[in-house]
Parts: structure tokens; C-alpha cells; sequence
């Protein structure tokens, strides 16, 4: 028995773990409240991509001649389908590794259309090796099963949602009501049959579900359904992303049929208060509740009448992923880019560095809510100590900070305290591109094991990036992802389209300007997605000085994206096939020469942009500045100093040769010896692994004590040289 069961309905990824729960079950845990967590999502794709499951399908009575041309093909090949598929998921668990051969034979797994995208596989693939090739023909065979389900099962059916389209903005509980009332579908029985199993197990007193997407509002909303029938007696709660921005306005009575409370934000002390209230319903005084709403007579009320405030992110705990079935999550490859694959592939410890977002001024985004508002940043120590108890509990390197936005100098500070610590882990993030992410920052977050950030660009364009409050520039952009494209960081940009008062114009050269970074080798990777307006964002909010006029409905139910007109005039998804054809020719390198008009089926402007701007902003002298308030730290202790002496004619002087040896090459210089000795002891005192820092200025000040001239020591080139290679870092 446990006193809460924490739930992730379907569906959201195949990899890992949404780490909502996780999150929560880490917090419970320091105040001793039992719980158990389970991802139904994993359970319930599990059940349904196996020899049972499959024969389930398959068994459903068909008329063949009804079928799509694609599902006649795959229903006719259901034998190979029945055959394979569990060794499949095997594979894709990391089981069977060997499989690879077989799945790469092009002759083990049934093909249908999805297979037909396979123009190239050895231009593709040829770089990413035998094991990626492999996922991703699996996955392409799992998504050929999927569009007959979605075709002859259940057309609401999707890998990482389901039903989306009913928790979209539905203003009105009508039509998710409706369906709650029809019969239930085949993806539904498997999802509430794993319920009840885990219920009759668990025996919760609160069942708490996380629902962090519209699409996993409906399968929440079942199984809620089936607790109030089945269990009465089990209180049930809802929170999570989809809540937090989207059920901020409830007011309809039925929404709370299936739900005691729907609880709001940060979700630690609004469940401890449910706990507290569950566990002692006979307590005499007025029960206290944080951001919470229930029905009282018959009428939703919102509850928000404790004084006790949140807690700190590091009064939290760590998260516990204990319960979680960590070796059953699937990786998939979808599309052959390194850095798409992180999202989908391998699973990832999750982490947060700070709550809320640091820079918090962005017009699109949901600035007035408390996840994105209330910025709290965790100490660099305690975040390494939660990846430590996490490596240890999990057996997982891989994390996955899920900011809004990581700080600079917080990453910096982690970078250090993982230097320090001599952890091998492996990281990535979400940044803005601020102009804090210079070359020695970036080299820095390397070392420490960062392989990949993700930032959004938006619209490239200055004019618009300002309307935005971005905060950026595109120049300052190409800079940033040239530092750490440099260092061996892959980078990912969000794209947007049809921001307020863009023009035609404006989203071509925007497009241009994403074509040069991919050109000059600067992005890696990116995604364009048509702007949406939402309520809680500052053009939602305040839309007449944006140029757009919104259309209001009444809100019962869901309220977050808001349909608009703008004053342009333009229809802007007209761009959404060319833009996004065009980016995923620049994110396999080929077709830059293409004139941007080919991508397009109507009469587009030619671009205003020079074709050297992204080049052009690249180009930068030297820089001999001296910043004495720049920490600098001294990289590695594989460093050898020779004393030696040369003549040269009649002259003989002795000097020093300094040789460090790095991962991957040695590099060599010459020095006096006195400034050779003062260097040398600088590679001791302040080195990565010691806690000891020093700013420029301390040590020009401890440099001119013995010697002379200290700004002519560190712009020579001897110094140069360390600095371009990474072994000495000013931050």
C-alpha cells in the first residue's frame, strides 16, 4: 500500500520518462509520504507492440477490400508483422544489440510506405553507423503499424499523444465530454486494464495524475472515469503543464465528475496540503489548500487559503525515478540528424537548473505564469550532488537540464563543480543565445560533458527579434553558435513564422539567414513552427499592440491558444511546406545553391539579405582587450616543462619548453625560464579541479611581483597558442 499513486497517462515519450513524478516523488520523500509512480503511456505501448498485442489487431474483424492501398500491404504482411515484432522492441530496449545485422539486411522487417522516404540511406546514415541505421529502420517499421492502427483501430492514436486534438484549446468540456460518455476504444481497455492492476496493487488514498500535454488529457480523463466507477473511495487529483496554462479559468461543474482537485503551478505544496487533507478528512479546522480547485455546493471554487509558501528548488529533493521501468523505454531515430535524435533516443536522467526563466521578456511566451515568472536558480553544488544520487540510484550518466532557458553563469559554475568532481556525464540543454556564450565558455562546457544546446532564433530577423524582446541579435546568434559549434557542441534552433506584423519579405530573408548558418556549418539542427497566440503571454494579453485582432469565446474549459487575425492580412501557413522542406535539405548539407523560389509552389520576393551577412559577421580582428575581472582557470595538469638551452651564432640562452599533452594532440611553446616556473605554478594552484579561482587582475598583479610587463606576456603568442587550444580559459 501507498498513500499516493503518481500517474503520466498517454502518451508522451518512447525513451524516457516525462519526469514530472519523478520530481514529486523526491519531495514526498523528504517528508516521508509513501508513493508510487508508473508512465501508463510505456505500459501500455509495450502491451500493444507485442506478439499479443499485435495479434489483437490483426484478429479485428476486416473487410481487406476497405483498406487504404498501405494498411491492404501491411494486413496482408500481418504474419511478418506477428513474427518480428517483439524481437523489434528488443532491439529498440537495447537488448539485442546483434540484431542490427539482420534489420540492416533489408530483408528481415516488413516494409510499407513509410519505407518509401529511404532515397538514400548510405547518404543518411553513412555517418552515424550500424546500430542508428538499424533504430531507424525499426522505427519506420513501428510507424507503419501506427497508420494502420490510427486507419482500422483507432484513429486517435499517436506515439507521443493521443486524442490531441480534444485538449487543444477546447474552450468548451462539450466534445471531451461526449467521448468520456462513448464506449471505449482498444487503446482505452489496454490503458484501464493496467490501471486497475496497478490500483488493486498500490491501494492508493490519492491518485495524482501529471498531464503535461493536450494530449494526454483524454486518456487522464478515462482513467479517472474508471476510479470514481470503480473505486469511489480514491480521491483523484490533476496538475502538470497542460493544467498550469491552460485550466487557469474552470468553471465547468463536470470537469470534477472525474477530478476532486486540479491543482495549480508548482506542485509540491498544493500535494502535500491534498495528502494532509485526504489522510485527516475528519479535522475540525478549515482544510488548507494551495492554487487548487473542487466543487463546494455544487460550484467550482478556487482554494489558495494557506500561508505556508512554496518551497526552495533546493528544499525539493532529488528526483526519484524508483518504480519507473527504466529498461523497457524504446529508442527510435525518426529522422537522420545527431541532434534530432536526443530527444527520441537513449534515455535521460531529467534536472533542472533553475525554475523559471532568467530572462523572462519574451512577447510570445507565457511570462505572467509562475513556472516561467519566478526565477530560483539551484546552487551548482546541489545539482551535482542530485547528479551524483542519480547516476547511483539510476545507473544513467545522461541528463537533460529542461529549463526554460539555463543561466550562463550557473552552467558555468556546474561545468566547474563536474571538472572538479572528475564525473564523466553526459548533458544538454535549453539557452538563449547571449553573447555570455563566448569561445572559452563554451570549450569549458565541453569538458564537463555538454554535447548539445537547443535556443530559439524565432524569427532572424533584428526588427522582429526586437518586437519579440528577445534580446538577441541574428549577428550576436551566428557568434554564439559558431563558439559552440568550435568546441564540439551541436545546436538546435527553434524557428518561428508569422509573428505579428511579419511580412512576406521578412519571413524569406528569415529563411535566407537560417540557410547561410546552415551553410557556413554554424547550426546543426532546427524547427519551424507557425506563431500561436497565447492567453498568458504578453500578446495574448495586451493583442492591440501587436497588430492582431483575437477572437474571444466564452472559457469553461481550456483556455491558452487564442485565434487571431492579423492586421497583415498575410495567410502565413502558406510558407509552413516550403520552409520546412527547405531546412531539412540544410540539415543534411545539400542544396544550398537551390534559388529559395524552388522551395515554394506560388511567387515569393528574392531576398534582401547579402549573401555574406552570416559570413561577414564572423569576421573579427583579434582580441587583445584586457578584462581583469575574467576568471580564468587553467585546464589540465598533463603539462611537462623542459629547461634547455640554446645558441644561436655566438649567442647561448637558456629557455623553457613547455609541452601539454591534451585528449587529442600536444602542444608545444617556449619560454623564459622565470615566466616558464610562473606559469607552471599557475597550472597547480588554479587548475579545474581545484576550488581556488583567480581573475585576470590577480594574476597580472601576482605575475608583476617577480616579472615585468604582464599584458605583453599574455597577448604573446607562446600564450596564444594555449589559449586557442583550450588549455587556459578566461571566463
Amino acid at each position: 500500500m501507498k498513500d499516493l499513486l503518481l500517474i503520466t497517462p498517454p502518451f508522451t515519450q518512447l525513451n524516457t520518462p516525462y519526469p514530472a513524478t519523478a520530481y514529486i516523488k523526491g519531495f514526498l520523500n523528504t517528508k516521508n509520504i509513501s508513493s508510487f509512480q508508473m508512465d501508463l503511456g510505456i505500459e501500455v505501448i509495450l502491451k500493444l507492440f507485442s506478439r499479443n498485442g499485435m495479434n489483437h489487431i490483426f484478429n479485428k474483424e476486416t473487410e481487406v477490400q476497405s483498406l487504404s492501398e498501405n494498411a491492404r500491404r501491411i494486413f496482408m504482411l500481418r504474419d511478418e508483422y506477428i513474427k518480428t515484432i517483439d524481437q523489434v522492441i528488443d532491439f529498440l530496449q537495447g537488448k539485442t544489440p546483434t540484431l542490427a545485422r539482420q534489420i540492416c539486411s533489408m530483408n528481415f522487417l516488413p516494409e510499407a510506405s513509410r519505407f518509401n522516404q529511404l532515397d538514400d540511406m548510405e547518404f543518411a546514415f553513412g555517418n552515424m553507423g550500424l546500430q542508428d541505421k538499424a533504430k531507424h529502420l525499426a522505427t519506420l517499421y513501428l510507424e507503419d503499424l501506427s497508420d494502420y492502427i490510427v486507419e482500422h483501430i483507432d484513429a486517435d492514436f499517436g506515439f507521443s499523444r493521443y486524442a490531441e486534438r480534444l485538449g487543444k484549446s477546447a474552450n468548451s468540456f462539450d466534445e471531451l465530454y461526449l467521448k468520456l460518455s462513448g464506449s471505449h476504444s482498444f487503446i482505452d481497455d489496454l490503458t484501464l486494464n493496467i490501471l486497475q492492476e496497478t490500483l488493486a496493487s498500490v491501494q492508493p488514498k490519492l491518485v495524482c495524475f501529471s498531464v503535461p500535454f493536450p494530449g494526454n488529457l483524454y486518456s487522464a480523463f478515462r482513467c479517472a472515469k474508471l476510479i470514481k466507477e470503480k473505486f469511489p473511495h480514491i480521491k483523484t487529483a490533476m496538475g502538470g503543464g497542460f493544467p498550469n496554462t491552460e485550466l487557469r479559468e474552470v468553471k465547468d461543474q463536470r470537469v470534477f465528475e472525474f477530478f476532486d482537485f486540479i491543482t495549480l503551478d508548482d506542485g509540491e505544496l498544493p500535494l502535500e496540503l491534498l495528502y494532509e487533507y485526504v489522510s485527516h478528512p475528519e479535522q475540525s479546522e478549515e482544510p488548507q489548500f494551495k492554487r487548487t480547485f473542487l466543487l463546494e455546493n455544487r460550484q467550482v471554487v478556487y482554494k489558495n487559503n494557506s500561508k505556508r509558501t512554496d518551497y526552495k528548488q533546493a528544499d525539493i529533493g532529488t528526483p526519484d525515478y524508483t518504480d519507473l521501468q527504466l529498461d523497457h523505454y524504446i529508442s527510435v531515430i525518426e529522422i537522420a540528424n545527431p541532434m534530432h535524435s536526443l530527444w527520441s533516443d537513449g534515455r535521460w536522467n531529467k534536472l533542472t537548473m533553475a525554475h523559471g526563466c532568467y530572462w523572462g521578456k519574451c512577447t510570445f511566451c507565457d511570462i505572467s505564469l509562475d513556472y516561467i515568472k519566478i526565477y530560483e536558480p539551484v546552487s551548482a553544488r546541489i545539482l551535482v550532488d542530485r547528479m551524483e544520487e542519480l547516476i547511483q540510484t539510476t545507473g544513467e550518466t545522461g541528463f537533460h537540464f529542461v529549463d526554460e532557458a539555463a543561466p550562463p553563469a550557473l552552467m558555468r559554475e556546474v561545468a566547474l563543480e563536474i571538472l572538479r568532481r572528475n564525473l564523466v556525464v553526459t548533458w544538454w540543454t535549453n539557452i538563449r543565445f547571449e553573447k555570455s556564450f563566448t569561445r572559452d565558455l563554451c570549450f569549458l562546457l565541453k569538458l564537463s560533458g555538454c554535447v548539445a544546446v537547443s535556443g530559439g532564433l524565432e524569427v532572424a530577423s533584428d526588427r522582429l527579434l526586437n518586437l519579440i524582446d528577445k534580446g538577441i541579435s541574428v549577428e550576436q546568434v551566428a557568434k554564439v553558435t559558431r563558439n559552440f559549434t568550435e568546441a564540439g557542441i551541436m545546436i538546435h534552433a527553434y524557428l518561428m513564422y508569422g509573428y505579428p506584423t511579419q511580412t512576406i519579405q521578412e519571413t524569406i530573408d528569415s529563411l535566407e539567414m537560417v540557410r547561410q548558418m546552415f551553410e557556413m556549418g554554424i547550426l546543426q539542427s532546427g524547427f519551424w513552427h507557425q506563431f500561436a497566440m497565447t492567453a498568458h503571454s504578453p500578446v495574448g494579453l495586451n493583442p492591440e499592440e501587436f497588430g492582431v485582432i483575437p477572437m474571444k469565446q466564452e472559457i469553461l474549459f481550456a483556455n491558452n491558444d487564442i485565434d487571431f487575425t492579423d492586421t497583415t492580412g498575410i495567410d502565413h501557413s502558406q510558407f509552413s511546406f516550403g520552409l520546412k522542406k527547405s531546412l531539412f535539405n540544410y540539415m543534411h548539407g545539400i542544396n544550398f545553391e537551390i534559388p529559395l523560389q524552388e522551395w515554394f509552389d506560388f511567387k515569393i520576393p528574392k531576398t534582401a539579405v547579402h549573401p555574406d551577412y552570416i559570413h561577414d559577421c564572423l569576421l573579427e580582428e583579434e582580441d587583445f582587450k584586457f578584462r581583469g575581472s575574467s576568471k580564468v582557470l587553467f585546464i589540465t595538469k598533463n603539462v611537462i616543462a623542459e629547461n634547455r638551452v640554446k645558441t644561436k651564432k655566438k649567442y647561448t640562452y637558456s629557455y623553457t619548453k613547455i609541452t601539454v599533452h591534451l585528449k587529442t594532440n600536444i602542444i608545444s611553446i617556449e619560454l623564459e625560464q622565470k615566466q616558464a616556473e610562473w606559469l607552471m605554478e599557475m597550472f597547480k594552484e588554479y587548475s579545474a579541479g581545484n576550488q581556488k579561482k583567480s581573475t585576470l587582475q590577480q594574476l597580472k598583479l601576482n605575475f608583476e611581483e617577480i616579472l615585468e610587463d604582464f599584458e605583453l606576456f599574455w597577448f604573446s603568442k607562446p600564450m596564444q597558442q594555449l589559449r586557442e587550444n583550450g588549455v587556459i580559459l578566461s571566463l
